[in-house]
C-alpha cells in the first residue's frame, strides 16, 4: 500500500517543476547531454495527489477527479483514495461511478466511517434505501453515539412510514446534540404522523427555542397549530413565518385562508401531507446538515452534503442555490455560476440566483453578463425592481460606464421618491461622473427629506469646500454632520478643509490633525495635512505629510499630484 513517507515527499520536492511523465528529459544547451532523471512513481503519484487536494480547494472537480484516477491507477488498493474519487464522481453528477469506487473503498477499510457514510449517502440518494439503513447500521456498530447515522436512520425511518424506529434514533439523536434544533423538528414530524399533536407542538417550540427565524419550523408548528384548532395560536406563528420570509406566498394564502373563516382544518391536513413530502425524506435531512456546516464554515462537507441532497433530489432548487453560495464562499467562481445558471425561471430562488450570479460576474469584471442576469432577474420579478435597479446602478458604476449607473439610479429614485439615501446615491454617482452641479442638487434633496442625513450634511459641504465657494453654508452644514457623529474622521478632515480654503491654516492644521489619527491611511487627508502644513510653514512636516500620503495612494492621479508637490521641497525649494 501507498505510504506517505519522507523520501516520497523529498523526491517529490525535487521533481516538482518536472513534467509529469516517467521520465523527465534534462534541460537543453550546456546540460543536453546529463542523465536524465527518473521520477520515482510514488513520487508521481504523490503530486498527483497533492494536485488533487488543491484542485478540490479550489472547485476544480474536473481536475480533481483526473488526478485521483490517476493516483488511483498507481495504488487502487487504497481505501482513502478511492473515497475520493468517489467524491469526485458525485461532484460531476457521475452517480453510478460514485457508488462503485465508495462500494471499493469500504471493501479496503470497512472501519472506515468516511468511506461508509459516503457510501451510505449514496444509497440513500439512489433509492436503495435498505441498503443505506444496513450502512447506517454499520456505522452504529462503530459508534453508537454517530450523530449523523442517528440522524438519517430516523429521517429514512419518517419517510418509509417506520414511526418507532424514527423516534428512537431521533431521540437518541436529541440527546446527543442538545444544542441543534434538527433533533426536535425532526422529532416533531414523527409525533404529528403519530398522531400526538401536543407533543409534537412541544417539540417544534424547542426547536423554534434554538433556531427562532427555521421557516420549515414556523410553517408546520402552524400548521400543527389549525390541526388542533387553535387558530389563533396559529395565525400568529404565521405572522412570524413572514416577518422572516416576507415573500413567503404560501404562509400569506394559509394568512387569508384563515382569517377568511374558511374550513382551514381540512386544508391544513393536506397542506401538511404535501409539506412533508418535501420535508421527510432523507434528502432534506441532508439540506439541512449541510446548511449547518455552511454555517459553521465547514464549507467542503457542506458541498458533500448538498450534492448528495441533490443526487436524490436535483429538481430541489433549494438546495442547489445553497451548492452555489457555497461554491462562492470557496472562491469557486466557475462552480458558483453554474449552479446557479441551472435553476429555471418559474423557481422561487430564480431572482436570488440571478443576483448572485451576477454578483459572480461582477467579482470577475465580466460586468456585461452581471447586467444580464440583472436582466433576467427583472423579467422574473417585477416587485424587486427597486433592489435589481440599486444592483445594477452598482454594477455600471464598477464598469465605469456613469451615464447607464445614473439611468439605472434615477429609476430607483422613481421607485422610492421619499427615501434620502437614495437622493444620496444618485449625488454621489454625479459627483463620480464629474458632474459637480448635480452632485449638489441631489445632496440637497438628501438633506431636505431627512435633515440629519450627516454623510448627505458631509457630501454637500466638502462639496462647497472643494469648489472654494458658499464656505460659510459649507462649514455650517460639516459642523451639524459633526453634531450627529462627533468622531467620523472624514467630517473632520472636510471640516480642516473648509478653514484651509477660508485661509484660516491653524484652524485647519488643528482638525486636520485629528482626522488623521482618526482616519488612519487614507491618502486624500494626508495630503491635506501636508497642505496646511506647508502654509503654516511646517516645511518638514508637510514633507513628511506628503510621503505618507504617497505611500497609502493608490490612484495614479493622485500618486502624481503627490510627487509634485515633494520633489520641490526636497530640493530646498
Amino acid at each position: 500500500m501507498w505510504r506517505l513517507c519522507w523520501g516520497i515527499l523529498f523526491s517529490l520536492l525535487v521533481t516538482a517543476c518536472l513534467p509529469v511523465d516517467d521520465v523527465a528529459q534534462g534541460p537543453a544547451g550546456p546540460f543536453a547531454n546529463d542523465v536524465k532523471v527518473t521520477v520515482p512513481p510514488e513520487a508521481l503519484a504523490m503530486y498527483r495527489y497533492m494536485r488533487a487536494r488543491m484542485s478540490v480547494l479550489a472547485g476544480d472537480f474536473r481536475e480533481a477527479h483526473e488526478n485521483y484516477k490517476a493516483v488511483g491507477e498507481h495504488d487502487p488498493d487504497t481505501a482513502y483514495v478511492r473515497a475520493r474519487l468517489a467524491e469526485s464522481h458525485l461532484g460531476l453528477g457521475e452517480i453510478d461511478d460514485a457508488v462503485r469506487e465508495a462500494e471499493a473503498a469500504v471493501r479496503l477499510d470497512d472501519r472506515d466511517p468516511g468511506s461508509r457514510r459516503l457510501l451510505a449517502g449514496l444509497y440513500g440518494a439512489t433509492g436503495r434505501v435498505d441498503e443505506s439503513i444496513q450502512e447506517y447500521r454499520k456505522l452504529l456498530e462503530l459508534d453508537p453515539e454517530d450523530s449523523r447515522s442517528l440522524l438519517y436512520l430516523g429521517a429514512i425511518h419518517l419517510a418509509e412510514g417506520q414511526f418507532e424506529q424514527a423516534r428512537e434514533h431521533l431521540e437518541r439523536y436529541r440527546k446527543r446534540n442538545p444544542s441543534s434544533p434538527l433533533g426536535p423538528y425532526y422529532l416533531g414530524r414523527v409525533l404529528v404522523r403519530s398522531g400526538e399533536l401536543a407533543l409534537a407542538e412541544e417539540s417544534y417550540a424547542a426547536a423554534l427555542e434554538l433556531h427562532p427565524s427555521s421557516s420549515p419550523v414556523l410553517a408546520e408548528l402552524a400548521l400543527t397549530q389549525e390541526f388542533r384548532g387553535r387558530r389563533d395560536e396559529a395565525l400568529k406563528t404565521y405572522e412570524k413565518l413572514l416577518n422572516v420570509d416576507s415573500r413567503n406566498e404560501w404562509a400569506g394564502e394559509r394568512v387569508k385562508t384563515l382569517r377568511s373563516g374558511d374550513d382551514a382544518l381540512a386544508d391544513a391536513r393536506s397542506e401538511f401531507d404535501r409539506l412533508g413530502d418535501r420535508e421527510a425524506t432523507p434528502g432534506a435531512a441532508r439540506m439541512k446538515v449541510g446548511l449547518v456546516y455552511y454555517e459553521l464554515g465547514s464549507l467542503e462537507a457542506a458541498v458533500t452534503e448538498f450534492r448528495l441532497a441533490l443526487a436524490e433530489r436535483p429538481d430541489d432548487q433549494r438546495v442547489r442555490f445553497f451548492l452555489g453560495l457555497t461554491f462562492a464562499r470557496l472562491e469557486d467562481k466557475e462552480g458558483a455560476a453554474a449552479q446557479f445558471q441551472r435553476i429555471p425561471p418559474g423557481s422561487e430562488y430564480f431572482v436570488d440566483a440571478r443576483v448572485q450570479l451576477a454578483s459572480v460576474y461582477q467579482g470577475q469584471e465580466r460586468y456585461p453578463e452581471a447586467v444580464a442576469a440583472i436582466r433576467e432577474a427583472l423579467e422574473e420579478d417585477e416587485g424587486r425592481r427597486r433592489e435589481l435597479f440599486r444592483f445594477l446602478a452598482e454594477i455600471y458604476r464598477n464598469a465605469e460606464d456613469f451615464p447607464k449607473a445614473i439611468e439605472a439610479m434615477h429609476t430607483v429614485v422613481e421607485l422610492d421618491p421619499e427615501n434620502d439615501r437614495v437622493y444620496f446615491a444618485l449625488g454621489a454617482l454625479y459627483d463620480e461622473s464629474k458632474d459637480k452641479d448635480n452632485t449638489i442638487e441631489y445632496m440637497r434633496k438628501a438633506i431636505e427629506l431627512n435633515p440629519d442625513n450627516a454623510a448627505a450634511l458631509n457630501y454637500l459641504g466638502y462639496t462647497y469646500a472643494e469648489l472654494g465657494v458658499e464656505l460659510d453654508r459649507a462649514e455650517e452644514l460639516i459642523v451639524r454632520a459633526l453634531e450627529i457623529s462627533p468622531n467620523d474622521g472624514y467630517y473632520i478632515d472636510s471640516l480642516g478643509w473648509v478653514y484651509y480654503q477660508k485661509g484660516d491654516y491653524a484652524r485647519a492644521v488643528e482638525q486636520l490633525e485629528k482626522a488623521v489619527d482618526l482616519a488612519v491611511d487614507d491618502p486624500v487627508i494626508i495630503e491635506h495635512l501636508g497642505d496646511a502644513y506647508l502654509k503654516v510653514g511646517e516645511t518638514e512636516k508637510a514633507l513628511q505629510s506628503y510621503r505618507d500620503a504617497l505611500k497609502a495612494a493608490t490612484e495614479d492621479e493622485q500618486m502624481e499630484r503627490i510627487r509634485a508637490k515633494i520633489q520641490p521641497l526636497e530640493q530646498g525649494v
